[in-house]
């Protein structure tokens, strides 16, 4: 601390730059935590573990108008009634889907649109048809059939799920991996 002689006594600078130092250094460790800081996930109550699964999921389209999809993913639930979440890399939610028999919700950002068909909603969602009722037992390893999509199960204990859409056209490509 710098001193002053002010008639024959010493007085403490006024100017000190701790306070400022110290404020600048608070406040950037409240930006960092802040920046790492993630949403609170909620765990659905009547989903069993088996039927929750999160990871990364990447949908191509062999379009060139269609937009290639890469997102964190959380499934829960089932084929009849679940929830989709999408979510950027900083782990803010892009989109929801939640179905029930005869309802299925989109939200994405502050709209909401709401369907009696979950398929058409994904359309709006990803630019193509993904068979979501499906995903459910191809996580599971199981092969179930779907017109137009083969799934390469054998990576699944691995995490790994690809699945091709053959038909209609544009071909398409459905890569999930799951987190450990």
């Amino acid at each position: 601390m710098r001193r002053a002689a002010i008639n024959g006594r010493y007085r403490a600078n006024a100017k000190s730059t701790w306070p400022a130092w110290s404020a600048w250094l608070a406040t950037l460790t409240f930006l960092l935590l802040a920046g790492c800081a993630q949403h609170a996930r909620m765990v659905t109550q009547d989903a069993a573990p088996n039927d929750a699964w999160s990871g990364r999921l990447s949908l191509q389209v062999d379009d060139p108008a269609a937009q290639p999809l890469n997102a964190a993913f959380e499934l829960r639930g089932a084929p009849e009634q679940g929830e989709l979440t999408l979510l950027n890399p900083f782990g803010n939610v892009m989109a929801k889907l939640a179905w029930s028999p005869g309802l299925a919700t989109l939200t994405n950002g502050s709209e909401t649109r709401r369907s009696d068909s979950l398929d058409a909603l994904v359309l709006q969602l990803t630019g193509s048809t993904v068979p979501v009722s499906a995903l459910f037992g191809w996580l599971k390893r199981e092969p179930i059939a779907v017109d137009g999509w083969e799934a390469e199960l054998d990576g699944m204990d691995r995490g790994r799920l690809v699945a091709h859409r053959r038909s209609p056209l544009p071909h398409a490509t459905l890569r999930i991996a799951l987190d450990r």
